[in-house]
């Protein structure tokens, strides 16, 4: 690891990065008015206004929300011979630290078709032209509307020529980065989750059929209706020359930004970025039943997703505001005291650190993401949208595009030894 750290303080050193928070009039080429934001190119995303009405949550809202109907790509590069993932020290304006390891490709449409004018991205070739494994997965389903990537892997033996911002790295060497503060993004982790294998022997808790009804028969209870509407319309929310946010400072804001850069496809550039509270939260109960893992999921609907999904125990965009959040359902407060946030000694910590959105659209975005492992699963009694998956039904789910992206890194955090 002494080596991998040399060449990230080494890329830290060369990589220059510098934003600064503009008032929406001076971000350039990009179009704000009170009903859309958009680039002047109608390329890239913009942003617009949703009305949302369910009865699944305790009521309805307005939002702000990205559209980007583009599939962007997020593609790794296997050695099939030395077992090594090529990624990429790759900076983002909304990135924590400046550096993050991201895939070897990382690129929305727009980006690789050069629509900003800027310069060719590395080893795009090998995902347009090449047979590769492929695996469209859905992004933030309350950021994001209807937005997928296309996360592929293309193993080869042939020797490939890098430059020095790229590095290969081995599945150990991934466990470890892993475990750093804000270093593996989660682009990286995206392409890891639609890869991992299934085990040779799986003992699932319920049967698929079972699983199926149940998210069948939430399906047909609840609904999530939106509509899109004008920003100006939004309700609850302020529109300021610098700034729209919520009424009461809630959830997430937009921004504009100015971004000067010297390792990026161009150098200097203006955008509209979302930003977040100052920590959210995701995390997973797991369970050995029956000499299988088992993960504890639930049902969910989310304004950005066309279907319902499959998502992690619990996940919160503000951590701080749990326990007067009148909002966050009272079972996942108390999976978050009993389980998450107390020091008992029934559970085991399989993981828990602190990593980013990804900094092209979630400016220093923390998500403190947490594995626990209980000792009996019967110890919780779960409700109508919760159910136990084994970890290969949650590989044929992922395959599917059933599971959400929450739910799919924290899935791989705990899967590094079977990927693909």
């Amino acid at each position: 690891m002494f080596k991998i750290q040399k060449w990230l303080d080494a890329k830290k050193k060369t990589h220059f990065l510098k934003t600064k928070f503009v008032n929406f009039s001076r971000v350039e080429n990009w179009n704000f008015n009170q009903n859309v934001i958009y680039h002047n190119s109608k390329k890239f995303f913009k942003f617009i206004g949703l009305s949302v009405k369910t009865n699944f949550y305790k009521k309805n809202w307005d939002q702000p929300i990205i559209i980007q109907k583009e599939v962007g790509i997020l593609g790794i590069i296997k050695n099939e011979d030395t077992n090594k993932y090529l990624l990429q020290a790759k900076i983002e304006p909304g990135n924590i630290n400046k550096i993050q390891l991201a895939p070897t490709v990382q690129a929305t449409k727009s980006n690789y078709q050069r629509v900003h004018g800027g310069k060719k991205i590395p080893f795009l070739k090998y995902f347009l032209k090449n047979k590769t494994l492929e695996s469209l997965q859905s992004e933030q389903g309350f950021r994001y509307f209807n937005k997928y990537n296309s996360n592929k892997i293309y193993i080869t033996n042939k020797k490939i020529k890098i430059s020095n911002d790229f590095y290969w790295f081995s599945i150990d060497e991934l466990k470890q980065l892993s475990k750093k503060k804000n270093l593996l993004n989660m682009d990286t982790l995206s392409v890891i989750s639609s890869f991992i294998k299934k085990k040779r022997i799986d003992f699932p808790l319920s049967n698929e059929k079972n699983i199926k009804k149940k998210i069948l028969s939430n399906d047909k209870k609840f609904f999530l209706k939106t509509k899109k509407i004008k920003l100006s319309n939004l309700q609850n929310w302020i529109y300021k020359k610098n700034v729209i946010k919520h009424l009461d400072d809630k959830y997430f804001s937009i921004i504009g930004l100015e971004i000067n850069a010297n390792k990026r496809e161009i150098s200097h550039w203006h955008q509209p970025i979302i930003r977040g509270k100052k920590l959210a939260f995701a995390g997973f109960i797991k369970s050995n039943i029956k000499g299988t893992n088992h993960y504890l999921c639930r049902y969910l609907l989310k304004p950005g997703l066309k279907n319902s999904v499959i998502s992690c125990t619990t996940n919160t965009s503000d951590f701080f505001s749990i326990n007067f959040n009148s909002n966050f359902p009272k079972f996942e407060k108390k999976i978050m005291k009993n389980f998450f946030l107390n020091k008992a000694n029934n559970k085991k910590i399989i993981y828990d650190n602190i990593l980013s959105d990804e900094g092209g659209r979630f400016y220093k975005c923390q998500i403190r993401n947490m594995i626990i492992e209980i000792l009996d699963y019967r110890e919780i009694k779960i409700p109508f949208n919760y159910f136990w998956l084994s970890h290969n039904q949650l590989v044929k789910f992922i395959k599917f595009k059933k599971v959400d992206i929450e739910a799919r890194l924290l899935f791989a955090l705990d899967n590094f030894d079977n990927i693909i």
